[in-house]
């Protein structure tokens, strides 16, 4: 072949491939716009929500869209309860351990873990494996998340902990059965390390938990499940800055904008507080820097006073 022809070729090659990677590049940023702008819309749905009826229902229905399939279950008197079938806990090891946990877990599909009546209803194969989610409330759950497929495991644990957060909104408060010191509340998720970092959890009441009004108490108890939810949302949205800020040990500077925004939310909603504690500061510690408060870097302000 000519040599002309062939460098016409070659040339029109590098034309169509880097017209084919400028198309891959803007499809993907375009799917994750259209992943968050879904997300965000769920978040307001479920933010929206009347009663706790409704928001299970927003729940299940946002749950099903990043997953191949979700069913959720109303968790009330040992029996994990679905339109389509009750579960006995005591039948269903790895839905009676999920009940117990703060975290997601993945459990086989299978009789011994499941129960054969749900098994049998979903018709699982080998190869699936069982995605739970549980809805906890003051350290109870009552609903769990059960997704099977393709999971988008992110998604869906931030779903179920704004849905916590919401739900715990429509409890009237109850007076506490064990009061318990105030720093095991502020240790409910681990503290950073270090003396600095374990004076600056303490509250700012020398008062124990037993000391603070019952109103104090369910503060206390929103500003945790608040602090989750907007470290969920700053994990999710921003994964690769969160991945980078890890790296070069200075999440701070990667994230200055959602971390400042958490900041000011928190701030407003809870400081008004005389007891409150900086939940965020030790949700930010535990969930992105991973218990390592160095990797938040120097720039890092601190606990909020």
């Amino acid at each position: 072949m000519p040599a002309g022809p062939r460098q016409l070729l070659e040339g029109r090659f590098e034309q169509i491939s880097a017209e084919l990677e400028a198309l891959f590049v803007e499809s993907r940023e375009l799917a994750r716009r259209e992943f968050a702008e879904q997300l965000n819309q769920a978040v307001r749905r479920l933010r929206l929500a009347r009663d706790a009826d409704e928001l299970c229902a927003t729940l299940s229905d946002a749950a099903g869209r990043y997953a191949a399939g979700a069913l959720l279950f109303r968790i009330e008197d040992g029996v994990a309860r679905n339109a389509r079938i009750d579960v006995p806990l005591s039948g269903a090891p790895a839905l009676a351990a999920a009940t117990e946990m703060s975290d997601p877990l993945v459990a086989l599909p299978t009789a011994a873990e499941l129960s054969a009546p749900l098994v049998e209803m979903l018709g699982h194969d080998d190869s699936a494996r069982a995605h739970l989610f549980p809805v906890t409330v003051e350290d109870k759950a009552l609903a769990l998340v059960y997704a099977w497929g393709p999971v988008q495991s992110a998604a869906i644990e931030l779903l179920t902990q704004t849905a916590a957060a919401m739900w715990h909104a429509f409890r009237a408060p109850e007076p506490e059965p064990a009061p318990a010191p105030a720093q095991e509340l502020v240790n409910i998720e681990a503290a950073p390390a270090g003396p600095d970092a374990q004076a600056a959890a303490q509250p700012k009441t020398s008062g124990a938990w037993a000391d603070l009004s019952a109103a104090d108490q369910q503060l206390h108890l929103r500003a945790q499940r608040f602090a989750r939810v907007l470290v969920a949302e700053i994990r999710l949205k921003h994964a690769e800055a969160v991945q980078s800020g890890r790296t070069r040990r200075d999440l701070y500077s990667a994230l200055r904008q959602p971390i400042e925004s958490a900041r000011q939310a928190f701030h407003e909603q809870f400081f008004s507080c005389p007891s409150m504690v900086d939940y965020l500061d030790l949700e930010l510690t535990r969930t992105l820097a991973h218990e390592d408060p160095a990797l938040l870097g120097h720039s890092y302000p601190g606990p909020l006073v």
